[in-house]
């Protein structure tokens, strides 16, 4: 490995260039990225938080190996083993930068996306810039190394067939993937409920699923295929406000008109006063049915968000029914009528001489008790 034998002070030299590398590193790294970082608080610039991101951990190793091919020149090693260090410490390097770069990309991509945009921040086109900057900084190093990449790019397409079928549901999840965020038919952030019944805030759309965060606190894992192929409903499109339709009933002796008054009141001052619900929204209420017991109607309210419906439909009930209370407006309960008459049974019976005989009958239906009636 050695050309001649090593002297202690040559030796002491090397090991200085290595830890002294590691070291300066460590140190430049720390203050380049915190002055960076004190430059983007104080601009507010994104791009500097992330390329803050992307170079921490960086000027170490990039120093490190720079003493390393510095304690290289400095020993006397045979020329075989001096080559392999180089082609070590310039591939290390290469894949180093490579890596610094891919997650500059995949944050540039973030951060331009978000700005622009065009499509919703998801890790899937973060992920995806990334591979490519990988793949790229990968053929650079197996071309220094003297690997030909013409025929390990002519294996790839040749065997690319196979890999398709092979990961045949996995390219499906991927790609339809984007054509959920392509479509724009859901993006994180968005609340959906889907066919099966869970619901809930989408947190991301990966390369192979999309994660979705219950008001529960709950993470729901669904394919993307699955999701791109059942109903499912967008709270958050085409905007985030939303009706929020809730049903109530009166009594039939009710005023209708004062009712109506009554309820748009309470409506109007609710939707001022509480969290989530949109002041400038006139309500309104839609009398539909006679029912059993009531005669029912739906309250149209406004929410700025499908969740704020869950609050302000919990404010509502607890003031239509003070404010009922207060002018006498009657909330019924169910009440059916039931009439049931006295039957009279002839019974044909057959005695040993043949005749024929009447028999009373076999018992009185027992009427209800007596109900309110509802008025003509």
């Amino acid at each position: 490995m050695l050309k001649e034998p090593l002297e202690v002070r040559v030796a002491l030299i090397a090991l200085a260039f290595v830890v002294g590398g590691f070291l300066v590193g460590v140190v430049v790294g720390r203050l380049l990225l915190a002055r960076l970082d004190r430059l983007a608080c104080r601009v507010d610039w994104e791009w500097c938080h992330v390329l803050v991101r992307s170079l921490r951990g960086m000027p170490a190793l990039w120093v490190t190996l720079i003493g390393i091919y510095a304690a290289a020149i400095t020993l006397p090693l045979e020329d075989s083993v001096y080559n392999g260090v180089e082609r070590v410490v310039v591939v290390l390097a290469v894949l180093s930068v490579t890596w610094a770069l891919a997650r500059l990309t995949a944050g540039l991509v973030n951060v331009y996306t978000m700005r622009a945009g065009l499509v919703p921040s998801t890790s899937i086109f973060t992920n995806l810039a990334a591979a490519l900057v990988f793949v790229l900084g990968l053929l650079i190093a197996l071309q220094y190394l003297g690997i030909a990449i013409t025929p390990v790019l002519t294996a790839l397409g040749v065997g690319g067939l196979a890999v398709a079928l092979a990961l045949q549901d996995t390219l499906s999840n991927l790609f339809a993937g984007f054509h959920l965020i392509a479509s724009g038919q859901v993006n994180p952030g968005d609340y959906v409920k889907l066919e099966s019944g869970e619901e809930g805030y989408v947190v991301d759309i990966t390369w192979r699923n999309t994660t979705i965060r219950e008001l529960a606190n709950n993470m729901i894992v669904v394919p993307n295929s699955r999701l791109a192929s059942v109903n499912f409903t967008n709270f958050d499109r085409p905007e985030k406000e939303t009706s929020l339709l809730i049903p109530l009933g009166v009594g039939y002796r009710s005023d209708l008109d004062r009712v109506e008054e009554v309820t748009l009141e309470v409506a109007r001052e609710l939707l001022g006063e509480a969290e989530g619900g949109e002041p400038s929204f006139e309500p309104l209420i839609r009398f539909h049915t006679f029912g059993d017991s009531s005669i029912d109607f739906t309250v149209v309210l406004r929410v700025r968000e499908f969740v704020d419906g869950y609050l302000v439909k919990h404010e509502f009930v607890k003031r239509v029914k003070r404010r009922y209370d207060m002018e006498g407006i009657e909330i019924p309960f169910p009440i059916r009528t039931v009439d049931l008459r006295r039957a009279d049974l002839s019974v044909r019976m057959d005695g040993n001489g043949g005749e024929d005989s009447k028999a009373q009958s076999l018992g009185d239906a027992q009427s209800a008790p007596d109900l309110p009636q509802p008025p003509s």
